[in-house]
C-alpha cells in the first residue's frame, strides 16, 4: 500500500486516506477502522450462535437429544439473537461503511459518533446474552408474549437497535458527504445503490422494533398493566420479517459485488437491476404477513392483498436479480474468452476462488430454496399447510443462511486482504470452506423443510411428544429427515468453524499485504475496479442464464403445484 494520502482538496477535514494498490481506492482510515471492528464483532458473535445451532440441531436429532427441554429453549433463544440479529448486523453495518465511504473514495462524518453506536451495538448484544443465560429469558427469537423476559433482555435489543440506526445515519451522511465534495463521478454505483435499499428498509425496520419493544421493556418491568399478543405479533413482525429484508437486499449487492472483483462483471442493466432493488423498498416488508396468515385477528382482504398483490411485487424484484446476476457473470466471462457452447463460462469460473464459490452458492440456494419455499409460506391457503411446522424454520434457513450468511463468509475472502490489508492463510482449506457450509446449510433447509411437510411442529423440544396428554405418532419419515437434519447442521458446523480459524488466523497471522509487492492468493480481476463505478454490460446474448433461470421456473411451478396436491389430501377432512 502506499503511504497515507492527503485529504481531498477544499474538503474541511482532517481526515486521512490510504491508496489501495489492488482496487485503487482511497480509503479512509477512520472507514477501515471501524469496518474492522464490526467484522470482527459480526465473526465472534457467528461463533456463539453458530455453536448454539449445533445444540439445537443436535436435540432436535432424535437419536441424540442433546439438550434438557429447559436448556435448549435457553439455547434457542440465544442462536436466534447472535446469527438473525448481532452477526449480521454488525457485518452490514460494515457494509455500510464500505459501500459509501470505500467505494464512493469518501470520508466518514462523524467517526465518534459511528464509534458511539458500535459501543452500543456492542453493549446491547452482551446485555441481552447475559439476560438469556441467566436462564430468565427462554422466550425463543419471537419472545410473544404472554411469555415475559428480563428486562434488560428486552433493554439489550433496544440499545443494539438505537446503534444501529445510527450507523445507518452515519451511511446516509457518507453519501451526502461523497455527493458534495465530489469524491465519484456520475451515479452512485450499483453495490452502493444496494447498500442504500438495505439503509432504508433497515429504518422501517428498527422503527417498528421500537414501537412495540419499547412497551414490551415497560410491561417486563410493571409499568405497562399488559401488551395485546396479536398487536404485539403484528408490530414484532414488521421488525423480525424486515430484518431479513435488510439481509436480502445487503446479500444481493454482496453478489454483484464479488462478480465485479473476481470476473469484472457488470450490470447487464443498471436502470433494471436498480428497479428491481426499488420493488423491494416498497413491497419486501409486506412479506411478514406470511407469518400472521393462521391468526384470526387480520382480515381475509388483507391477507389476500399483502400476500398476492403486494408480496409479489417484492418477489419480482428478486426474480430480476436471479435474471441480471448470474447474467452479468455470463456477460463478463464471455468478455473474458469463455465462449463455447452455453456453458464454458459457467466451467471455467474461479471455483477454487473461495468468494466467487461462497457467492454462487448463496445465489443458487436462496433461489432454488428459500425464494420458492417463501412464495409457498405466502400463499394463504398453502401456509395452512406449514404454519408452525418446522418447515418455516427450514425456510429462513434457505434464506439467512444458505443465502445471506454464505454470501457475507464469501465477501470477507475480500473484507480481509483489502481492509485489513492481510493475505488469506491455509488457502487449500479456504477453497473447501465455502463447499462445506454451504453444502450443510441447503441441507438443514431441505430436510427441515421436508420433516415439516410431515408435521414435524416447529418449537417443540420433544418432537416424539413423550408423556403428553394428548399422545400424536409422527410420520417415520419424519424422525428421518431429522435426523439427516442434525447430519447436516455437523456438517455446516465444520464449514463455520473452518471459516472462523481462517479468518481469525489471517488477521493475526496472514501476510502483510501494505509491505512490498506481495500479491494476493486469490487475485482480483484486472477490471475489479467497476465494482465502484456506474455502467452497463448491455448484452442479451447469454444462453446459459437463459437455460439456467429456465430450470429454475421449472421447478418452481412444480414445487409449488405439488404442494397444492398436498393440500387437496385435506380438503375432505371436517
Amino acid at each position: 500500500m502506499t503511504a497515507i494520502d492527503a485529504s481531498y482538496a477544499g474538503s474541511r477535514t482532517d481526515a486521512a486516506f490510504r491508496t489501495c494498490r489492488f482496487t485503487g481506492l482511497k480509503v479512509d482510515i477512520a472507514a477501515q477502522r471501524l469496518i474492522k471492528a464490526n467484522a470482527v464483532a459480526a465473526v465472534i458473535f457467528l461463533a456463539i450462535g453458530g455453536l448454539m445451532g449445533l445444540m439445537v440441531a443436535l436435540t432436535r436429532w432424535p437419536a441424540v437429544h442433546l439438550l434438557p427441554s429447559e436448556w435448549f429453549y435457553l439455547v434457542l433463544t440465544g442462536h436466534g439473537a447472535n446469527v438473525l440479529l448481532f452477526w449480521i448486523i454488525f457485518f452490514e453495518i460494515a457494509l455500510l461503511y464500505f459501500a459509501s465511504a470505500v467505494l464512493l473514495n469518501s470520508r466518514l462524518p462523524a467517526p465518534r459518533i459511528a464509534w458511539a453506536a458500535f459501543v452500543l451495538m456492542v453493549v446491547g448484544a452482551i446485555v441481552t446474552n447475559v439476560a438469556v443465560f441467566q436462564g430468565d429469558s427462554s422466550v425463543m427469537f419471537t419472545s410473544y408474549p404472554p411469555m415475559q423476559a428480563a428486562p434488560h433482555f428486552y433493554l439489550g435489543l433496544i440499545l443494539f437497535a438505537v446503534g444501529a440506526l445510527i450507523g445507518v445515519g452515519i451511511f446516509f451522511a457518507t453519501l451526502a458527504v461523497a455527493h458534495a465534495e465530489h469524491t465519484y463521478e456520475g451515479s452512485i454505483p450499483l453495490v452502493t445503490f444496494g447498500a442504500l435499499t438495505a439503509a432504508i428498509i433497515a429504518v422501517f425496520t428498527i422503527a417498528s422494533g421500537a414501537i412495540i419493544l419499547v412497551p414490551t421493556f415497560l410491561w417486563s418491568l410493571g409499568l405497562v398493566a399488559d401488551i395485546d399478543p396479536l398487536m404485539y405479533k403484528v408490530i414484532w413482525w414488521g421488525m423480525g420479517h424486515s430484518s431479513q429484508q435488510i439481509n436480502v437486499a445487503a446479500h444481493v449487492s454482496v453478489w454483484y459485488a464479488i462478480g465485479a472483483l473476481t470476473i469484472g462483471a457488470k450490470p447487464l442493466s443498471e436502470k433494471v437491476s436498480r428497479t428491481a432493488f426499488l420493488l423491494y423498498i416498497l413491497f419486501l416488508q409486506l412479506a411478514s404477513a406470511h407469518h400472521l396468515l393462521a391468526d384470526p385477528g387480520m382480515s381475509a382482504t388483507w391477507k389476500i392483498v399483502n400476500t398476492s398483490y403486494l408480496m409479489y411485487l417484492a418477489v419480482l424484484g428478486s426474480l430480476i436479480h436471479g435474471l441480471t446476476v448470474p447474467g452479468a457473470l455470463e456477460a463478463a466471462q464471455r468478455r473474458n474468452g469463455y465462449t463455447k457452447g452455453a456453458f464454458e463460462w459457467l466451467r471455467k469460473a474461479p471455483w477454487g476462488n473461495p468468494a466467487f464459490s461462497g457467492m454462487f452458492m448463496s445465489l443458487v440456494m436462496f433461489g432454488f430454496i428459500g425464494g420458492i419455499s417463501g412464495v409457498v409460506l405466502g400463499t394463504e391457503q398453502l401456509n395452512l399447510l406449514m404454519h408452525n411446522t418446522i418447515y418455516v424454520p427450514g425456510h429462513f434457513h434457505g434464506t439467512v443462511v444458505a443465502g445471506t450468511t454464505l454470501a457475507f463468509m464469501a465477501m470477507t475472502y475480500y473484507v480481509l486482504p483489502l481492509i485489513f490489508q492481510r493475505d488469506i492463510i491455509w488457502p487449500k482449506l479456504a477453497r473447501w470452506q465455502p463447499y462445506l457450509f454451504g453444502i450443510g446449510a441447503g441441507g438443514i433447509s431441505l430436510f427441515m423443510m421436508g420433516a415439516g411437510t410431515l408435521g414435524i411442529p416447529r418449537r417443540h423440544w420433544d418432537i416424539t411428544l413423550t408423556d403428553a396428554m394428548h399422545p400424536f405418532e409422527l410420520p417415520s419419515g419424519g424422525f428421518l429427515m431429522m435426523g439427516l437434519n442434525g447430519m447436516a447442521a455437523v456438517i455446516a458446523s465444520l464449514g463455520g468453524i473452518l471459516f472462523i480459524l481462517i479468518t481469525v488466523g489471517t488477521v493475526l497471522w496472514g501476510k502483510r499485504l501494505d509491505k512490498g509487492d506481495t500479491q494476493l492468493t486469490f487475485p482480483l480481476h484486472k477490471q475489479a475496479g467497476v465494482v465502484a463505478e456506474y455502467g452497463s454490460h448491455a448484452t442479451v446474448k447469454l444462453p446459459g442464464t437463459i437455460i439456467l433461470v429456465s430450470i429454475f421456473f421449472l421447478s418452481f411451478v412444480l414445487y409449488y403445484f405439488v404442494n397444492w396436491k398436498y393440500l387437496s389430501e385435506i380438503w375432505l377432512l371436517r
